[in-house]
């Protein structure tokens, strides 16, 4: 569902694909190739659309697919370049309230390594 919600989005242009979806976390994983800035290495605009996309999708998943959802604050620190492969961000649900909900990201490369973390404020309001 969260796949076929995609089609003409960011999320389908950035090659987002999810592993996991879940009321206590949720996990995502992107290619950095063809998400680069022009040194080749992973734009941090991708990372931090990415980390809006995990936490936005938590939120529809613990909130209610009926519910609207959308980012009102996003921290993003980038802690390590990557440079090949893929990225993969786990958010797990701070809190999700009736109004608001806060997500933690980390975004961590193939090796495991940890290249941001996030957090990630989203309204939610009756659609």
């Amino acid at each position: 569902m969260a796949t076929a919600a995609m089609r003409g989005t960011l999320m389908e242009r950035l090659g987002i694909g999810w592993l996991e979806l879940g009321p206590a976390r949720i996990v995502a994983r992107m290619p950095v190739e063809g998400n680069t800035q022009v040194y080749g290495l992973l734009h941090g605009g991708a990372t931090a659309a990415l980390v809006e996309s995990v936490g936005s999708i938590g939120t529809a998943v613990v909130a209610g697919l009926y519910k609207r959802v959308a980012g009102i604050h996003l921290s993003v620190d980038h802690l390590r370049a990557a440079a090949a492969g893929h990225v993969t961000a786990t958010a797990v649900p701070l809190r999700v309230g009736r109004s608001v909900a806060v997500w933690d990201v980390r975004v961590e490369d193939d090796a495991g390594d940890l290249v941001a973390v996030g957090r990630l404020t989203v309204s939610i309001r009756s659609a």
